[in-house]
């Protein structure tokens, strides 16, 4: 029984997230599995480095699985390249340790939220970005982000109940320009349900002066979702990387 890594690239717009459900076909995992079980010609169960909601986007999703196959990853790599239909992408796979986890091995994930700033039409990129029809003060921005940055109980900044601690660590949050667009940088060892997309909403609610930025720590402290801004639209949102 060999232990493969893979790394999916995905656009989200049409799936219903990443995780399996019972009552939908449609989700990535579920996709990736039925198309490996084709493959491979055996039931086969993929664990994905974290949950993504539906709607939102993966750039770098790591996947672990198990099979017992005589066939080398870069004939399966290219049979999956061949079946997945072309918003899944298979971007590489490779033989893992035999303990390797894609969710437990996890050290660390990186995601991005694309903002439009631009008044110009936004065509193109209109299914992976939210157009910011307000002027954002940036600077603000960053105060808020700086006091969101370490260890803290984010329960304020998730929906839904964690079935275990609500303390999460984020390394950086970092506010780049690129082209006509803001993007919002990410990094922690883990996210809550809806985590990225309500810092986003929240440092959306700062930039147009709707929230002061030094109320961060009153939020955190409360972890009441009621006080922190508002879940922004999946469509925006990218798994960027993960840290292994």
């Amino acid at each position: 029984m060999q232990n493969f890594k893979l790394v999916l690239a995905y656009d989200g717009s049409r799936w219903k997230g990443w995780q399996r459900q019972g009552n939908t076909g449609a989700t990535i995992q579920a996709k990736l599995e039925e198309t490996l079980s084709r493959i491979l010609e055996q039931p086969v169960e993929c664990t994905g480095s974290g949950r993504t909601d539906a709607g939102v986007h993966a750039r770098a999703q790591t996947v672990s699985f198990r099979a017992d196959t005589s066939l080398p990853p870069e004939a399966i790599l290219s049979h999956l390249r061949a079946y997945l239909p072309e918003d899944i992408g298979a971007v590489s796979l490779d033989y893992a340790p035999p303990r390797f986890h894609a969710r437990l091995s996890c050290k660390g994930k990186t995601y991005c939220y694309r903002l439009w700033t631009s008044p110009l039409p936004c065509v193109f990129e209109r299914k992976y970005v939210l157009r910011a029809d307000e002027p954002l003060d940036r600077a603000a921005m960053e105060r808020a982000a700086a006091l969101l940055v370490g260890e803290h109980d984010f329960a304020a900044f998730s929906t839904g109940k964690a079935k275990r601690s609500t303390l999460r660590r984020l390394d950086r949050i970092e506010l780049r320009e690129v082209g006509n667009e803001l993007c919002i940088f990410f990094s922690g060892n883990g996210f809550l349900y809806n985590m990225a997309r309500i810092l986003t909403g929240t440092l959306l609610e700062v930039g147009a002066g709707r929230m002061d930025p030094e109320t961060i720590p009153t939020i955190l402290e409360s972890r009441d979702r009621a006080l922190a801004g508002p879940t922004a639209p999946a469509k925006g949102l990218t798994l960027w990387e993960t840290e292994y």
